[in-house]
């Protein structure tokens, strides 16, 4: 498996939508409501959905959360997760001159597999992938947060160099739930 990170391109973007329109969703905690939102996106201006997803000085539009409110952008990328197609996303945001984040967002990166392709090591190489350019920024540590029940992501975080840090409550915009946090050392 010859596994790399691409930045979203116009000329990769057909098999992003095939994979949206197939039932993969980049936004784990919204679902099939995000996916629609960027199919309906990508039918409106495709290349500004492109250039969207490459925003390290926060231009963007907010973010909308999960309960339908808007909170302000953080510095962040997306990338790809390639083979000979299209695997995945992974995402990056950052917080200027500080590894902390707001209450609100939950980790550094976040990613999802296409469904297809899940358990084949996809998720792994993607966020091994991804620390050389969070390494850039200067952060000391990235932080990562998945779901208790979810031991996939925690092998995939585990086996990326990554420690448990904390069991906490998140905010109630993500259910109240307890979420576990992680930390890898950069």
């Amino acid at each position: 498996m010859s596994v790399q990170l691409v930045k979203p391109s116009l000329d990769r973007l057909p098999a992003y939508l095939a994979a949206l329109q197939r039932g993969f969703s980049a936004d784990t905690v919204r679902g099939r409501v995000a996916a629609e939102e960027e199919i309906v996106r990508i039918e409106a201006d495709a290349a500004a959905f492109v250039d969207s997803l490459d925003d390290p000085e926060a231009r963007g539009a907010p973010i909308k959360m999960p309960d339908g409110t808007t909170k302000p952008r953080l510095p962040g990328f997306r990338r790809w997760i390639w083979d000979d197609d299209f695997c995945g996303n992974i995402n990056f945001r950052w917080q200027p001159g500080t590894p902390a984040l707001p209450p609100h967002v939950l980790g550094h990166v976040g990613y999802a597999v296409v469904p297809w392709k899940q358990s084949m090591g996809y998720a792994k190489a993607g966020l091994k992938l991804i620390l050389p350019e969070a390494r850039v920024l200067g952060l000391p540590y990235i932080e990562i947060t998945t779901d208790p029940e979810n031991q996939a992501s925690q092998r995939v975080i585990e086996a990326c160099g990554g420690w448990l840090v904390e069991r906490f409550q998140k905010l109630d915009i993500y259910g109240g739930h307890e979420g576990l946090r992680y930390r890898i050392d950069l």
